[in-house]
């Protein structure tokens, strides 16, 4: 089989592939990288041809169709787009925030910890002799 054959390839991932081609065609991108992109897409969700072997009945990935420079993070909206750049970097910014303030609280309390254990295994020592 020589490179470049689609033959062992199902009707599914051929339409997909075109379906993407003419996708990336409508944005601008040539002929030649767009079907170039459009199979390696194809590839990467469904793990290449699926027509015959040890292969079939495995599970799409979808994981290249839930990618994309899209406002206002991989799962934004309408919503997340409207908003003015911005409100979405004060959101960001909040986000960080808190999170550094949750890790700071959770270190502390894992220290205080660990120095109760301390406390205990030295007491315990100490009793021992």
């Amino acid at each position: 089989m020589p490179r470049g054959d689609k033959s062992s390839y199902t009707d599914k991932q051929k339409r997909k592939a075109q379906h993407i081609e003419e996708g990336y065609e409508h944005r601008g991108v040539s002929e030649d990288e767009a079907e170039r992109r459009a199979w390696a897409t194809v590839n990467k969700e469904t793990g290449g041809g699926n027509k015959s072997g040890s292969g079939r009945g495995v599970k799409d990935t979808n994981v290249a169709a839930k990618k994309g420079g899209r406002i206002g993070g991989p799962r934004g909206g309408k919503a997340a787009a409207r908003r003015p750049a911005a409100a979405r970097s004060r959101s960001a910014k909040k986000a960080a925030a808190t999170r550094k303030r949750h890790a700071a609280a959770r270190s502390k309390s894992a220290k205080k910890t660990t120095a109760h254990r301390t406390g205990r295994k030295t007491a315990k020592r100490k009793s021992a002799r």
